[in-house]
């Protein structure tokens, strides 16, 4: 599978309230998709605006955060401590994807 289609893995939108799964990662297990979801969702219901985790060309996931501009409710502060949290709370979890994406795209 070309790696340019593998780049987004998920995301979830504030505005449309929708979360977003790559097809591409049917075949990761539902326990993985599940915490996926709920890491998305709640992410953008605390904070408001888009959350998109996606591989970099290297292979490491990276989590990309935007908003609209009119949107006084979006908190970037929090933003980037409920990033850093999730770093840290999700490390190993993050790590297994970079290698699952290693192993598909290598």
């Amino acid at each position: 599978m070309e790696a340019d289609t593998m780049r987004i893995l998920c995301g979830a939108n504030y505005y449309e309230q929708k979360f977003y799964l790559n097809p591409a990662y049917d075949a990761l297990p539902q326990v993985v998709k599940d915490e996926l979801k709920i890491l998305c969702v709640l992410f953008v219901q605390e904070v408001s605006g888009i959350i998109i985790l996606e591989f970099s060309e290297e292979g490491d996931l990276r989590i990309v955060v935007t908003h609209n501009e009119d949107d006084f409710y979006f908190d970037e502060i929090g933003s980037e401590l409920k990033i850093r949290e999730m770093r840290e709370k999700n490390r190993e979890l993050f790590e297994q994807l970079e290698a699952y994406y290693d192993a598909l795209c290598g």
